[in-house]
């Protein structure tokens, strides 16, 4: 693996054009240096300030063109330097060599003011005026910029030159658009000089789709694939055997009689970056559709984007064969649950796990010790689909999904027409989960995932659940329930597509207390009227939570009563089976639609209305046809007489 330059522009992240601001005291030559690197030549007369300049895409091998940009460290330029400086991808901040005081103020002054800007981009630190320092005047610039730039880590390198004599010109922005384009900091931990561990992750699966006999080891036939897929150009068998002799001096492990092994892949990796060959894992990497934050591009990952608010995203059954798969492979023991070690394992090429934050964790059904069994492994794949269909697809790519990307989603009908053919093709379910902070609505998270208590993770208030739910016959559905906050039901009503993504709306209420029940009416009654205004209705059940507790008489009636004037199901006891109740109504999504007052009013004009169009069309179609006889009749007797 003997690297190479990046060719083309698709392989310099996502810039079209890196801005790069130089900025340093008065004096120390700025406009000198950019002059001089535009024209070749060293200027004799120098505005105090240029104005954008412009560096051809050819100027440099990545292809990619550069503006510079000059300017003033007056004070009454300030707000203007200030402005460049946050708009800029690269800085570069100048000192005078024959100046000494104006290196000491890049410590002092330049970088702190970066930092007070919050300016968080690559920094060269370059010394103007190299033929103007005396020769007595020896300096030791590693010496001197080591404990600087051990302060300042932002800064990517130190540079001295000469614009008189064109010295090093060229290679001052040729560090800095390099910074920009083929950035250190993702890929490199510069304090313990080691790969950072989202760049191990995607060198792992680089290494493991490259390794095609899935021995662990790239051979020279897998190397020399890898070597031109990356660089358009195969290695010499001379160049593979001193690739592995470098690697094998250094890390024993690193190679062994089958190839080159992962130990030695991230070795050679970390050695072009501590070379200064930063460009060749950017190449490898972005050459297998990474981007600069070390994720998968869009573009290789695609997501149906076009779809109605009422549509949603599942996994196919080619994708749900495959994590079956993956989770067989994974569990190592065959314990029929996967540990928290093995679902690192089956992440570790991934950028990270998916599922130790919120929404996601504890979503899904575990043990004790953090156990996920099958069901539970399916389901939380589900609700990362559901919620997140990129992410899910990125995360199927990262642990092998080797088919089509367009064959792992599917996009489902609307609801609208669901509700039309009153079926559904859906295997995921979402419902939303509302009612009272006393009804204790977690309870009915807790039922679906067999726990005692919830673990609410979510800084927004959100908890999801979600299981696999298995139905008479030997089918099974996927329910995701999704709890609302009772005082953030307003806003969540305020946005008009909010119920579009709910399958069925649960009501929970404590059947022992009415002022819950009162409270669970209101919101029933106020979804009812935003599903009606909306065109969003979905079907509706009320959930009488507590029910081992003496049931109070008001609500034990009124509830029967609201349902009944509703046109839904009466309430459910959470000790029965409601899931399947609830499977039962997502997928009838015709019935169960609560029917207000209001909105049967509404829909009696409507109908009252429609008649009377009829109505007039037919009065219409018989006055023409009445006023075409009457002309045929005319025109007889006109050509009789």
């Amino acid at each position: 693996m003997a690297g190479g330059s990046v060719g083309n522009a698709s392989s310099s992240g996502s810039h079209s054009v890196v801005r790069v601001v130089v900025a340093g005291d008065r004096g120390t030559g700025k406009s000198s240096l950019i002059a001089s690197a535009a024209s070749e030549s060293f200027p004799e007369n120098v505005p105090p300030v240029l104005p954008p300049t412009r560096l051809p895409a050819d100027f440099f091998p990545d292809r990619i063109p550069v503006t510079l940009i000059d300017t003033s460290s007056s004070l009454e330029n300030r707000a203007k330097l200030n402005e460049e400086l946050k708009r800029a991808d690269a800085v570069v901040l100048t000192y005078a060599c024959d100046q000494p005081l104006t290196l000491s103020r890049l410590n002092t002054h330049w970088l702190h003011e970066l930092r007070r800007l919050e300016v968080k981009v690559p920094v060269v630190v370059v010394g103007c005026k190299l033929d103007l320092r005396e020769e007595r005047d020896t300096m030791n610039l590693e010496q001197v910029m080591s404990p600087i730039m051990q302060k300042f880590r932002e800064i990517e390198t130190c540079i001295e030159c000469s614009a008189a004599n064109l010295i090093q010109v060229p290679e001052v922005f040729y560090y800095a658009q390099k910074a920009v384009l083929h950035p250190t900091g993702p890929l490199f931990d510069q304090e313990n000089q080691c790969l950072r561990d989202r760049c191990r992750r995607a060198l792992r699966r680089i290494f493991i789709l490259c390794d095609h006999d899935l021995d662990g080891a790239l051979n020279d036939a897998e190397l020399n694939e890898f070597q031109v897929k990356c660089f358009n150009a195969p290695l010499q068998p001379a160049e593979i055997v001193g690739v592995k002799r470098v690697v094998h001096e250094k890390v024993p492990a690193g190679v062994n009689q089958l190839g080159l092994t992962l130990t030695g892949f991230l070795y050679l990796h970390a050695l072009f970056i501590e070379k200064g060959r930063i460009e060749t894992t950017w190449a490898v990497l972005r050459k297998f559709g990474y981007d600069d934050d070390l994720k998968l591009r869009d573009d290789f990952l695609p997501v149906p984007s076009k779809r109605a608010s009422d549509q949603s995203v599942e996994l196919t059954s080619e994708a749900v064969e495959f994590l079956t798969g993956v989770f067989r492979l994974f569990d190592t023991d065959n314990d029929e649950v996967l540990q928290p070690s093995e679902l690192d394992e089956l992440f570790c090429t991934a950028p990270e796990s998916p599922w130790y934050e919120a929404p996601y964790k504890d979503a899904a059904e575990r043990t004790d010790r953090g156990e996920v069994s099958l069901n539970g492994f399916l389901s939380q794949w589900a609700l990362m689909t559901s919620l997140d269909p990129q992410l899910s697809l990125a995360n199927l790519v990262y642990i092998g999904y080797g088919g089509d990307p367009n064959s792992a989603l599917r996009v489902t009908r609307k609801r609208s027409i669901d509700r039309k053919k009153q079926r559904t093709e859906r295997n995921v379910f979402q419902c939303f989960v509302f009612g009272p902070k006393s009804a204790e609505k977690s309870s009915v998270l807790n039922t679906l995932l067999g726990r005692p208590f919830f673990k609410n993770n979510s800084t927004t208030g959100d908890r999801y659940a979600v299981n696999v739910v298995d139905q008479l016959g030997g089918s099974k559905k996927i329910v995701i329930l999704r709890e609302i906050p009772e005082d953030g039901v307003k806003k969540f009503l305020n946005n008009k597509e909010f119920l579009a993504a709910c399958d069925v709306a649960i009501f929970v209420y404590d059947s022992s207390d009415e002022k819950s029940w009162k409270k669970s009416k209101d919101l029933l009654l106020e979804v009812a009227r935003h599903g009606e205004e909306s065109s969003y209705g979905v079907p509706c059940l009320l959930i009488a939570a507590k029910d081992d507790l003496d049931p109070h008489p008001v609500a034990v009636n009124d509830s029967v009563k609201v349902s009944q004037k509703l046109g839904i199901e009466d309430p459910i006891p959470l000790s029965k089976n409601i899931f399947s109740r609830i499977i039962s109504a997502a997928e009838h999504p015709h019935l169960s639609i609560p029917e207000t007052e209001t909105g049967r009013n509404r829909k009696q004009y409507r109908h009252l209305v429609n008649q009377s169009l009829i109505f007039v069309s037919i009065g219409a179609a018989v006055a023409v046809a009445g006023l075409a006889a009457y002309r045929a009749y005319a025109a007889r007797r006109s050509s009789s007489s």
